[in-house]
Parts: structure tokens; C-alpha cells; sequence
């Protein structure tokens, strides 16, 4: 079973009309900056330490407290984990009140309460909100933590660890850290299935006591609530928070840049799609003059749709459904990052074109458009958040925890409207390093490589888990005897013989597959061996309709129908066939060679330049087809064979739409029944 999809996204536009006359020759002249008014939260401290900000507002019966424990980054080594099973282990009751009258308390008030290793948050209406403070304060000063919690929230950490294996994702963040930082640092350091297996119980404990303390703690209170009342209530169920002692330890330093440009490559041989970013480490707080002009520099360069990283590797070449660039400014450590997901055909290209952008905003005077453009969005989303109270507090802990001035946010705007373009170029050169960055690419080597290394960009090759290790190996040994015609056999052998085959004159399908939760995408295919096809694809956004009669077609979308030329008709009598192996016996295919698939060895057979077929040496069967165009290549994968009529097909069809896959189930398949010649009029 082979499917072909194409999705359709309809854009709807409204337009206004003004009772003014306004003269459209003109670009508007901007208004001046808003006057930026902060009141400042009342603030108070505990013997033990805690620190206490409020800001009272009155426009609605809600409150919320946001709890952090500012202590510095840290390593755990070979126990690496311990953070987050404490965190998960954490607000699911108390010393006095069992996990499920907790739990079952805080949803009949209608409120939330949750917890990590670094803090809490809590929000309710002010009618419940000295319950909430309490059960918050409670589960802060004497969480529940019993073996048995412990041991289900390790199995649930260990099930992450193992379905993290085959993300790309997973592997490009965890590598990126660990080479930027380095493994010993707290930000490089990352946490795997032994680390998990090495944390017990007692660890857990002890790790709570040890760091979860009111030294440096910050409780924020926002919402409706009288602050001489709140400040009691504070001191009651927080004052019992006992201050631990002490623990001074040093943040080790993060690992130097690159010496020169590299490309860091991680072979993933089940990667449909290559993650590219460029990174390289930064020195940059908030409280850093070039702060104001980072930020400006960072939204021109790929903080943004109209960014040069988008603009280029989306926009002008379809490499990508998004590039995107962001610089860190911690304290401790910080890393300017530039990528994108890509396929993997073009992951050169991509990598070359990333380098490119970033030379052009150090070298090239930056637009007033894009300027003017940049700041008017940092100018509306700042205005906008004022209208959050939260926005308040979260401000002024940030001025707290960064050593920021008093003043940083009410002359905000100011200083980024006073950024430059020489100001851009600037910091982009201080800031953006290319010549001492990293490539971190994680993706299909055997796919891959061979145009990477054409780049003229030295490569280093790494693992999974950031260890330094050899080039990959592509070639695998084929059989001397081994031919297309021997591996045709093969597969029509495995799903049933040629005898059976012969007497298949048609196939029915349906199928349906899950676009996001809830919505579901049906397909309908018939297939003749007379070369007639129809494929219906109804989804909540229409239908698709292709049909082909032997030698003539049409499709139907919309309403619209539109005839196939010659050379869709001649792809679709390609696909028509329920077995086009069967075909392939009489030659026009070719053995490429032998790939691993997904830990699996596969014949690779190239049907034509744009498409392969790729057979298990193991079992024969069909597992995957890749199919190439100017538009960018698909992947369908077969899996979950069931026998009908004698005959092993795939129940499970897997289809690639960028960095998308779509995995169809199949719900009823029937041989030589429900499909007539009406069916292809």
C-alpha cells in the first residue's frame, strides 16, 4: 500500500474600512514611547530568610504565589536525576495530609498547586486563599516523600529516558549542552538511565534537605490581597520554615568556545529530518550595557517570521517550517543558538545559508524597516504584559535575582528604541561568533555526510551522549549473488508467494489516521492490476479525490477538478498496482546497496532517480520508501503485517509531511471485493 498526501490550509482575510480620510502615501509617523510607571511591590523578609514580594490588585477575586529557590547551579555527577524525581515527588501531600485528600482538597477549591525542585506555584480565588497559602506552605516545609512515590516517579523517569532515544530532538539539546558547557558543568551535565539507577530514596531525602530551604528564597503574591492581612498569614505558615545550614559550592566554568568553525555530527540512522544549530558560548547578563542592543539584534537576525534566518532558510528556499536564533543572559552561563529542523537533502545547504545570515548581520548595515520593525515588537509585547499584574512581580524578582537598577524597567523602552544599526553590527560581532562556534547536526549520516563534508567545514564525530567518536561507517558487505530480482523474490515469497498474488485482481483499503487529538484524517483507496486507482482523503479541512482509469485521471478538491497530466498519469499507474514487486521482477530496478533502517539491515532498491525502496535482509519484507521531488522528499514506512486472503499486508502506514509523521491504521482491507470499473468513472 502506497499513499500519496498533499494537505491544504485555507487562509481566510478580513478587511475594514475607515470613516476617516487618510492619506495611504504616507507610512504612519510613530507615536512617542509610553510612559512606563511600575509600582513597586511591598516587600518584606523572614527570620529564616524567605524574602516576600506583594502586589495587590484588586480587579479580580484571584490570587497566586510563585515560590523560587535561587540557589546556584549545580552538578550531582553519577547520580543525575536526583532534581527531578525530588520535583516530581513533591506537592503530592504532606506529613499531615495524605496525597489523595491533598489532591482532591485542592481541585474541590478550584485552585492548582505545583512543585519542582526550584520552587512552587499556587493560584485560587482570594475567597480560598489562606487554605491554598497553607496547604502550599505544608507541602513546601514537610512534603510526603515515601519509597513508594519514589519508585513510581524513577519508572516514570526511566520510560522518558528510553522514549528520548530515537528523538532527534532529545539528542541535538542533550549534545548541544554537553559540548557547549561541558559534562561537568550544572547546564552541560545530563541525566541517563544509570544516573536514574544510581539515585535511591535516601538520596532523594537527603537532597530535599539539603537544598530546599528558605536561605535564598523569594515567595511573590500577586492578586486580591490585603497586604497587612497576607503578611500574617506568611509569617504563620511560612515563619516555621526552618534556615538549613549553608552549602557553599563553586559553579564550575563552562567549557571554552571552539577553537575554529566546526560541524559536531551525531549519526541518527532513524532521523527523517536533520537538526541543525550553530552555537557558541556568551558572556551576557541583563544587567550588561549591550543587553538592549542584543535583544534587538538577536529579533533581526532570527527572533522573529520576518527574520533573516526564516526569511531565508523558509521563505526563500523551503529548506525548513522555521529558523530561529535566541542568546541566553544567566548569570552563571549563557549560549547564543541559531538552527533549524531541516530535511535531510538539504542539510547542507542549510548549514551554509545559517552561516551566511549570521556574517550578513555583522558585515551589512541593518534596514531602518527592519529596525523600526524590530523595536515596535519589543514595544508592544512589553506594553502588553504591564496589563498582567503577575508582569509586576515577575519584574521585580528579576531585578532581585539579577543585581539589575532600580530604574531597568522604567527606562526600558527607552533603550531599546535608542539601539542603532551600528549598535546591531556591534553586538552581532561581539556576541554572534561564527569563527568559534560549533555546528551541532544531528541526523541521517549515510543520508547526509557525503554533501556536509563537501561544505569544507571540519567535521567532528560524537554519539548520542556527547562522547567524541570515529566517522561512521556506511558500507555493508551485500552477498556476491545478491541482484534486484533476487530481493523482489524475496519480498513477494514473504507475503505470500507469486500464486497468490496472481489471483489478487483488486484491493480495498480504509484507514484512518490522527492529525492532532481529535481530529482525524480517513482515506479510501481501491487498486486494480488493471492500472485503475482511486484515493479519497476526507479530513475536517475537505476532501481530496484522485482517480485514475487506466490511462486517463483526474483530481478533485474543493469542488475544482482538474485532468492529470502525462506525467501524474504516469506516476499513478506506477502506484496502481497492488503489488508493483510484481512488476519489478521483469527488470527497470536496481540494488543500490545495504542500509540499516532503524537498527534494521535493508536491501535498497532505487525503482527511478527520484524513488527508493528499501526491503529487510532479514525478513523481506517492504519497511520504507523514500520519494524525492523539487518540492522535498516524503517517507512512508510499513509496519504491523496481518495476513487477508492469504496475503501479508502492512496495517500500519507511516507517512513524513516535513518534520511531521503521520502513521495511518489501517480499519478494513478486503482482496478482490468493493471495488467495481464505476468506481474509477
Amino acid at each position: 500500500m502506497k499513499l500519496k498526501l498533499s494537505i491544504y490550509i485555507v487562509a481566510f482575510l478580513m478587511s475594514v474600512s475607515a470613516f476617516a480620510q487618510i492619506d495611504r502615501s504616507k507610512m504612519p509617523e510613530p507615536g512617542p514611547s509610553p510612559k512606563i510607571s511600575l509600582e513597586k511591590p511591598k516587600e518584606f523578609k523572614l527570620k529564616n530568610g524567605l524574602t516576600v514580594l506583594i502586589v495587590e490588585n484588586h480587579k479580580l477575586p484571584r490570587v497566586s504565589y510563585s515560590l523560587t529557590i535561587d540557589n546556584k547551579p549545580m552538578t550531582v555527577g553519577d547520580k543525575a536525576g536526583v532534581e527531578s524525581l525530588i520535583g516530581a515527588m513533591m506537592g503530592n501531600g504532606t506529613t499531615n495530609i495524605s496525597k489523595d485528600e491533598f489532591n482532591e482538597e485542592v481541585d474541590f477549591l478550584g485552585a492548582s498547586i505545583n512543585f519542582g525542585f526550584s520552587g512552587a506555584f499556587a493560584r485560587s480565588l482570594s475567597k480560598y486563599s489562606d487554605r491554598i497559602l497553607e496547604l502550599m506552605a505544608d507541602a513546601a516545609i514537610n512534603p510526603l516523600l515515601t519509597k513508594e512515590e519514589f519508585e513510581k516517579e524513577k519508572d516514570k523517569l526511566l520510560e522518558g529516558l528510553k522514549s528520548q532515544e530515537k528523538s532527534v530532538e532529545a539528542v541535538a539539546g542533550r549534545v548541544g549542552s554537553a559540548l557547549a558547557y561541558g559534562k561537568k558543568h550544572p547546564y552541560g551535565e545530563f541525566t541517563t538511565e544509570e544516573t536514574v539507577n544510581n539515585v535511591s530514596f535516601g538520596d532523594v531525602v537527603s537532597f530535599y534537605e539539603q537544598y530546599f530551604n528558605p536561605n535564598n528564597a523569594y515567595l511573590v503574591v500577586v492578586g486580591d490581597v490585603d497586604q497587612k492581612d497576607i503578611k500574617k498569614k506568611i509569617e504563620k505558615y511560612f515563619g516555621p520554615w526552618e534556615k538549613s545550614v549553608g552549602v557553599d559550592y563553586t559553579v564550575p566554568e563552562e567549557a571554552p568556545n571552539a577553537q575554529y568553525t566546526q560541524i559536531n555530527f551525531v549519526d541518527m540512522p532513524n532521523a527523517v529530518q536533520s537538526n541543525i544549530s550553530l552555537t557558541n558560548n556568551v558572556d551576557l547578563e541583563m544587567k550588561d550595557p549591550d543587553y538592549h542592543s542584543v535583544l534587538i539584534a538577536n529579533k533581526i537576525l532570527g527572533g522573529g517570521f520576518n527574520s533573516y534566518l526564516n526569511m531565508n532558510l523558509r521563505e526563500e528556499h523551503g529548506y525548513t517550517y522555521g529558523a530561529r536564533s535566541s542568546i541566553g543572559t544567566d548569570k552563571y552561563a549563557s549560549r547564543f543558538t541559531a538552527g533549524a529542523a531541516v530535511r535531510n537533502m538539504v542539510t547542507d545547504s542549510a548549514v551554509v545559508q545559517t552561516l551566511k545570515e549570521i556574517n550578513r548581520i555583522k558585515t551589512e548595515p541593518v534596514e531602518q524597516d527592519m529596525l523600526k520593525n524590530a523595536k515596535a515588537k519589543y514595544v508592544g509585547d512589553f506594553v502588553l504584559a504591564l496589563e498582567n499584574p503577575q508582569t509586576i512581580a515577575r519584574y521585580a524578582l528579576n531585578i532581585k535575582l539579577n543585581d539589575l537598577p532600580d530604574d531597568f524597567y522604567t527606562t526600558y523602552l527607552q533603550k531599546i528604541n535608542a539601539v542603532t544599526a551600528d549598535d546591531v553590527n556591534r553586538v552581532a560581532n561581539k556576541y554572534f561568533k561564527t569563527q568559534n562556534a560549533r555546528f551541532i547536526v544531528v541526523g541521517k549520516g549515510s543520508e547526509i555526510l557525503e554533501n556536509l563534508e563537501k561544505t569544507g567545514i571540519p567535521i567532528k564525530y560524537f554519539d548520542k551522549y556527547a562522547n567524541s567518536t570515529s566517522k561512521p561507517s556506511y558500507e555493508i558487505e551485500m552477498p556476491a549473488d545478491m541482484n534486484a530480482t533476487k530481493v523482489m523474490e524475496a519480498y513477494i515469497e514473504a507475503i505470500g508467494g507469486k500464486d497468490a498474488l496472481d489471483k489478487v485482481n483488486s484491493v480495498y483499503i480504509t484507514a484512518e489516521a490522527e492529525l492532532q487529538p481529535g481530529m482525524m484524517m480517513n482515506l479510501e483507496l481501491k487498486k486494480t492490476k488493471s492500472n485503475q486507482y482511486l484515493q479519497i482523503i476526507n479530513t475536517p479541512m475537505g476532501s481530496q479525490k484522485s482517480v485514475l482509469d487506466g490511462s486517463t485521471g483526474y483530481t478533485s478538491s474543493a469542488g475544482v477538478k482538474t485532468d492529470l497530466n502525462d506525467d501524474q498519469v504516469k506516476r499513478l499507474q506506477s502506484e496502481s498496482s497492488p503489488f508493483p514487486e510484481v512488476n519489478y521482477l521483469n527488470g527497470g530496478v536496481t540494488l543500490e546497496k545495504i542500509e540499516m533502517i532503524d537498527g534494521e539491515k535493508a536491501y535498497k532498491i532505487n525503482v527511478d532517480e527520484n524513488t527508493a525502496i528499501y526491503y529487510s535482509v532479514d525478513t523481506g519484507l517492504k519497511i520504507k520508501e523514500v520519494t524525492s521531488s523539487e518540492a522535498g522528499s516524503s517517507t512512508t514506512f510499513y509496519n504491523d503485517y496481518q495476513e487477508v486472503a492469504g496475503i501479508k499486508f502492512p496495517f500500519t502506514v507511516g507517512q513524513t509531511f516535513g518534520p511531521r509523521r503521520i502513521d495511518f491504521k489501517v480499519k478494513e482491507l478486503k482482496v478482490n471485493e468493493n471495488v467495481t470499473d464505476a468506481d474509477f468513472d
